[in-house]
């Protein structure tokens, strides 16, 4: 007689040796606490010791969370995308390395992990991590005090859309920035307090802004009397513009943004002036 031909069960074959072992997850994990430190303001080499890696493979997690920056890092990558548009990985990386004299190792180096979610600085904030937004309002803000324009504060308050803010009295708000036909940002802002949603035109907040003559604003109405002024109030007083009353703080919170507020205040004269 024949022998009868086994029939595989589904799932045969070789047994993993560490079935709960997830590449993928420890990769999260790893780039979720170095982002976390490189936001407490923690160097790579800092960083690198408390994960027991070397300054390179942490400068790659923050890479891969999109959250660190330099000129290097986006010359290889943009120079990268451009080959990986046209020849395959590998065949990019040689191409990469030949174009800007640089070794393979480097150009890997300031590339994201392959199996890691990398999104660029422009991407969606539904995109990207928590982190990475945290760390985009980060530098949007640090951009504003090292040249403080209309056009860099703008960048702040594009930066924390969607971000939770309170009122005077303590309600809570946020607000989001839409997109027009052409695909850019208005210069409106959508305040979601209730069921419905509020529009603050940029002018306002501009306007505001060059009412702050004082460090402390005791409160909303000493900014002008300006359609919305009680969101402003909040917004400024999160982003580190203003100072208000201590009864006023119980309710809104402490802002993050707490670093010399008085040198603000000539930045806002300075914005409103030009």
């Amino acid at each position: 007689m024949n022998k009868m031909k086994k029939i595989r069960k589904p799932g045969g074959g070789r047994k993993k040796l560490k079935p709960e072992y997830d590449a993928g997850k420890n990769l999260k994990e790893q780039m979720d606490v170095a982002v976390a430190l490189y936001d407490s303001e923690m160097c790579l080499q800092a960083i690198g010791d408390e994960l027991g890696l070397n300054p390179i493979k942490v400068r790659k997690l923050l890479i891969t969370a999109g959250v660190y920056e330099s000129e290097v890092a986006e010359k290889v990558q943009a120079t990268f995308q451009e080959y990986h548009e046209k020849q395959d990985y590998k065949t990019s990386i040689l191409s990469t390395a030949n174009t800007l004299k640089l070794s393979k190792a480097s150009v890997t180096s300031y590339l994201p992990y392959r199996k890691g979610v990398y999104f660029p600085s422009t991407a969606e904030k539904g995109k990207i991590s928590v982190g990475a937004e945290r760390q985009r309002r980060y530098r949007a803000m640090k951009r504003w005090r090292d040249e403080p324009t209309e056009e860099s504060f703008w960048g702040v308050v594009l930066a924390y859309a969607g971000v939770k803010f309170k009122t005077y009295s303590g309600l809570p708000f946020s607000y989001e920035i839409k997109k027009g036909r052409n695909g850019e940002y208005t210069k409106e802002l959508w305040i979601d307090r209730r069921e419905k949603s509020k529009s603050l035109s940029w002018g306002s907040v501009l306007l505001a802004l060059g009412n702050i003559k004082e460090e402390m604003v005791d409160r909303p109405q000493a900014l002008g009397d300006i359609r919305g002024v009680t969101y402003i109030y909040g917004m400024f007083y999160r982003f580190g513009l203003i100072d208000v009353p201590d009864d006023a703080k119980e309710k809104m919170g402490h802002p993050q943004n707490r670093k010399k507020i008085g040198c603000y205040v000539q930045k806002c004269a300075v914005i409103c002036a030009k």
